[in-house]
């Protein structure tokens, strides 16, 4: 059998954090047994279907690196195909048509939930005779679900399921305006598409056993299950936008690696030993959906901080430096002269090791960017008294004078300041940093005073005093 895997999302909004995780592991899977992975878009739900919805999704798993490996195939192109699967039940007998009115099915459904029950449609028109139907009432098209016994599911996450069939209602597969259901498309997708494991959010368990009776009718043969629990909140509730970004277009904005964040979403709920990083190419050769945990995983920003962080100390620092600059020109107003991206480029072994992502790495590395008189923060400002400001004057001329100009003999002449003025060198050191970058807190001030060069330090000392 060929493992054939689809990632269907909604396209009413845009690309969950917990959607990537899913579309991540039919990738993996796909892969770790050599099989295709489709992409899939469900936009039968015309009026709440979006073109930015579906931009905001191609673009995030373009992103993630997780399109897929054909051209993605949208849902409601295959509505006749649908509907012909719908008639064909219906005239087999399997399905049936329902002329209940909207009050009538609220009165049942109210009944239903008064006595415990789950199904709660009474199949009142299962069985009737078509010709006292009302016609004043467009029907809809309800399978014949089984009356008695159970259904089975042996998933691959949560293990064997078994639901007794009275718990299922027959539920509708066109509606009354003769537009096929959620419920019906999807099985019939899957089964045209050959969709060999249906990998998806533990959510659509219930729906798996509906599912089911559509293959049965149709003597189809059911893809192998597997559902995945969700990813909950900090609290242990299902997770939204009171945890935080939901969307991966905001991770992607807010300056995170598509590798590291797939990275962490792999071991959301799934794990190999202690490993907390694992490249794609390790995943593929390691993942099991059998491994995947049955408990929600409870999502970490500071696990992520960690892992982001790690990913861009250890990438190569060309890469790291393109990223930068490419983040520099779209998303600051800034001039990049070839001075500044010598300084850049220069500085970026310091500045990356006190980023978490690539925002905060862009924030810090303004410090070679900006040109005097440079803007403070609120501490760098609080830091340059009249007294520090003077004290820092004071560096002109033995800066003017050094004609070597490196760390090593600048650090010589910081210290020897410093004892001849007879203070602590953090005294000298932290009010020239505020100076020199508009913060207190940077790379080592000797490295940032060799990066920006005298004639630059100069500047920025004369600016403030």
């Amino acid at each position: 059998m060929t493992v054939i895997t689809r990632f269907a999302p909604s396209p009413t909004g845009f690309l969950h954090i917990g959607g990537a995780r899913t579309a991540l592991f039919n990738y993996l899977f796909a892969r770790r047994n050599n099989g295709k992975y489709i992409l899939r878009i469900e936009d039968t739900d015309r009026q709440r279907s979006t073109e930015n919805a579906v931009k905001a999704i191609m673009n995030g798993l373009s992103w993630l690196e997780l399109s897929g490996d054909e051209q993605p195939i949208f849902q409601y192109s295959q509505q006749e195909r649908h509907k012909q699967v719908a008639s064909t039940l219906l005239e087999q007998g399997k399905a049936y048509k329902c002329y209940c009115s909207a009050k009538e099915l609220e009165e049942m459904r109210a009944l239903a939930r008064r006595e415990g029950k789950t199904a709660l449609y009474d199949r009142r028109w299962r069985d009737r005779d078509p010709a006292t139907a009302p016609s004043n009432v467009a029907p809809v098209v309800r399978i014949k679900s089984p009356l008695k016994g159970s259904t089975t599911i042996d998933d691959l996450v949560q293990g064997r399921v078994e639901v007794k069939n009275e718990q299922l209602d027959d539920f509708v597969i066109l509606r009354a305006d003769g537009t096929p259901t959620y419920m019906l498309s999807v099985v019939v997708d899957d089964h045209d598409m050959e969709i060999s494991h249906v990998i998806r959010g533990d959510d659509h368990l219930n729906n798996a056993f509906r599912q089911y009776q559509l293959y049965a009718a149709m003597d189809w043969r059911a893809p192998k299950f597997a559902h995945i629990p969700l990813i909950h909140g900090h609290d242990g509730t299902k997770l939204s936008k009171r945890h935080g970004a939901v969307g991966i277009d905001a991770y992607k904005d807010q300056g995170y690696l598509p590798e590291a964040l797939c990275n962490y979403l792999l071991r959301l709920g799934w794990g190999h030993e202690n490993a907390e990083f694992i490249t794609r190419k390790k995943a593929i050769g390691l993942f099991d959906i059998g491994a995947v945990g049955k408990s929600p995983s409870r999502f970490d920003i500071k696990k992520l901080d960690n892992i982001n962080a790690t990913y861009m100390r250890e990438m190569s620092e060309t890469h790291l430096y393109h990223l930068l600059e490419t983040h520099l020109r779209k998303n600051l107003d800034v001039t990049l002269d070839p001075i500044k991206l010598e300084r850049l480029h220069r500085g970026l072994s310091g500045l990356k090791v006190r980023a978490k992502n690539i925002n905060e790495l862009a924030s810090s590395a303004m410090i070679y960017i900006v040109s005097p008189p440079i803007n403070m923060d609120e501490k760098a400002d609080s830091i340059l008294s009249k007294d520090a400001r003077q004290l820092i004057r004071g560096l002109l001329e033995p800066f003017n004078e050094l004609t070597n100009w490196n760390k090593t003999k600048i650090e010589e002449i910081l210290k020897n300041f410093a004892t001849d003025c007879d203070i602590k060198f953090g005294s000298v050191a932290q009010p020239l940093r505020a100076a020199l970058t508009g913060t207190t807190s940077s790379p080592d001030i000797f490295e940032v005073i060799e990066i920006l060069g005298k004639e630059e330090v100069v500047q920025r000392i004369e600016a403030v005093c």
